[in-house]
């Protein structure tokens, strides 16, 4: 009996996977076989292949990698020391909230401060310095890209370093163990699994940007989500965006399944 309900409460749960994760995908993967006439063809793939779309995967790949460390860098000693306030849920709370502002309008928003007469440029006068070419930058992109990512970094590194137990670090220091040593002994290697997630959610996504390639990289930057929007939106070659969006697929769950959680077998 509690199994046919159990069964029961599952089918809404099937249904949504298998309408709104299963089928996008073996569609996607039905529109990577089919060329601009809608005619069955390995082309795409093949297209793939050739130098251009392997060093666009492989910036793809590399942005995403800096954004992922500098998010890294940035949110560990932040979460850390979060954890450490006194009204630490209050302070978490300010910090994700930019994450609930639309994406476009936080993009839009950079546009005025890194602008010519934005307010980065005005400080850089003040300073003497003078105006630079701030916008259209891998520095502006990259900037934007940590700044709106890193919320979601914060947030998995925070709950792993509010777990832990404060005992252990008493014992590590109690037994002679330095600050840097208690940290690369004790709460590092607890804490990883929040930094695995925290890399999974930053990575992921970063990997696939294309609106702030656009709007704040000015297009100097080219991902395989700008391909995708570009075949999808301008070039109307279905087929060779579905074909990108096979790899990014492949690749994110290659990702998840490097940064998953495993359990160890107990001795």
């Amino acid at each position: 009996m509690k199994t046919r309900v159990r069964n029961i409460y599952l089918i809404p749960y099937v249904l949504w996977i298998v309408i709104f994760v299963i089928a996008p995908i073996l569609l996607v993967v039905y529109y990577s076989f089919l060329d601009l006439d809608g005619n069955f063809t390995l082309s795409n793939y093949q297209t793939f292949f050739t130098p251009v779309y392997l060093k666009m995967t492989l910036n793809s790949f590399w942005y995403a990698f800096l954004i992922t460390a500098f998010s890294l860098l940035i949110a560990y000693p932040t979460a850390y020391l979060l954890t450490k306030t006194k009204y630490k849920q209050l302070w978490l709370l300010l910090i994700i909230l930019p994450s609930w502002i639309n994406l476009l309008l936080k993009a839009y928003a950079f546009l005025g401060i890194f602008g010519t007469y934005g307010f980065a440029n005005a400080m850089l006068e003040v300073f003497g310095i003078g105006k630079k070419q701030i916008l259209f930058t891998d520095f502006s992109f990259i900037f934007v890209s940590v700044y709106i990512f890193i919320p979601f970094m914060i947030l998995p590194i925070f709950n792993a370093i509010d777990k832990l137990n404060p005992s252990l670090i008493d014992a590590s220091r109690d037994l002679g163990g330095s600050a840097w040593t208690t940290f690369r002994r004790v709460v590092f290697p607890l804490t990883i699994d929040g930094v695995k997630s925290g890399c999974q959610v930053v990575f992921i996504p970063a990997l696939s940007l294309f609106m702030l390639t656009r709007l704040i990289a000015g297009n100097r930057v080219i991902t395989l989500g700008t391909a995708v929007e570009q075949h999808f939106l301008v070039t109307q070659n279905w087929g060779m965006g579905a074909t990108i969006a096979v790899f990014l697929i492949i690749i994110m769950v290659f990702i998840m399944f490097l940064t998953g959680n495993r359990k160890r077998g107990v001795l």
